[in-house]
């Protein structure tokens, strides 16, 4: 039997450079060769667009296409579903306030705290698109 692999998750958002720059700094990737930022002052034909990251040492990456019609969902309010969401993993509480701190520095916004949770200690954020990702100790 085959099986198709997943490459990538992408993420619609009105600004893909923007949103790929937060993920960029919050999960360390880096870019596919050919869509890194220009120089400054010159145009960013492929910013418009899509734009690849890749995760170090291979996985699972991301992207980040142009939707000009892009409407972050409203969750944990369920008038726009989130659809999909992100889950990262940190290995302590210590890496988790860490990368707590790194994520609200680039502009997430806090959804749920449950970091006093003692089965499992979580954030939930909305990255600057809207779209929600979590970070718990796994």
């Amino acid at each position: 039997m085959t099986f198709a692999t997943i490459r990538r998750v992408v993420l619609d958002t009105t600004d893909p450079r923007g949103l790929a720059e937060f993920y960029r700094e919050l999960f360390g990737l880096s870019y596919r060769p050919g869509d890194e930022p220009p120089a400054p002052g010159d145009p960013d034909p492929a910013g418009q667009d899509w734009l690849v990251l890749r995760p170090r040492g291979g996985g699972i990456g991301l992207a980040f296409q142009m939707e000009p019609e892009h409407v972050p969902p409203t969750w944990p309010d369920q008038s726009l579903p989130q659809q999909l969401h992100l889950d990262s993993t940190v290995a302590d509480a210590d890496e988790l306030q860490q990368v707590h701190e790194r994520a609200l520095s680039l502009g997430a916004r806090v959804l749920l705290d449950r970091t006093d949770d003692p089965d499992e200690q979580l954030w939930v954020y909305a990255d600057p698109a809207g779209h929600p990702f979590c970070v718990f100790v796994g």
